[in-house]
């Protein structure tokens, strides 16, 4: 199905997730659907400073007419994968939705099973303002969660890097070992474990 094809339904939900790329720590995936207003300067959450998507993120959660997170574990991404697990994220987050969408624009090229009519839009988090605002509120979420565990697993530096796999967070892994919240299924935390990679486990982190 096209984006034209989709036609006007009157209750759009954007859905993007966060947390693809990073070693450590659960992908968030979010669901909003917007009112008739839409809040200036919506576009992708990676464009914007850390300042102006909290603002932005209290801004949609303030008068959106719905919006949910959804996630999945750090243990469901090993057993997973990590692009089941950011699918099974979104599922969750459309479900939880207070409001029931007529239609689900999703960010990227690759679909999640829906009971509901989708799209998926390429590039949507800088196209379509629900995509937009969805992607703005997961980045928030998990931004924040990752500056919580950082107290509760210090000298990795997730409070900084956010998970990502930065010359910083490589060095803290090969100096302490990887944490419970670290992605095993990921070569560098099973390498940095003294386990070879499994099959299928990535060499390198992703670029999202």
């Amino acid at each position: 199905m096209l984006f034209e094809d989709l036609g006007p339904p009157t209750f759009v939900a954007g859905v993007d997730e966060v947390g693809r790329g990073p070693l450590a720590g659960p992908v968030i995936a979010a669901a909003v659907i917007l009112r008739g207003t839409v809040p200036d300067g919506l576009r992708d959450s990676k464009k914007l400073t850390a300042r102006r998507r909290a603002a932005l993120a209290d801004e949609i959660r303030a008068t959106a007419l719905a919006w949910s997170l959804g996630r999945a574990e750090v243990a469901e991404i090993d057993e997973l994968n990590i692009l089941r697990a950011s699918h099974l994220a979104m599922q969750r987050a459309v479900a939880g939705l207070s409001s029931r969408p007529e239609a689900v624009l999703v960010d990227g090229n690759l679909l999640p099973s829906l009971p509901l009519p989708a799209v998926a839009v390429v590039k949507g988090d800088d196209r379509i303002p629900e995509i937009s605002a969805a992607s703005i509120i997961a980045k928030v979420a998990r931004d924040e969660e990752m500056a919580s565990l950082a107290a509760v697993y210090p000298g990795y530096g997730f409070e900084r890097h956010k998970g990502y796999a930065t010359a910083e967070h490589l060095a803290a892994l090969a100096r302490l070992g990887p944490s419970p919240e670290h992605r095993l299924s990921f070569a560098p935390c099973r390498c940095a474990a003294g386990a070879a990679p499994a099959d299928g486990a990535r060499t390198e982190a992703l670029p999202w």
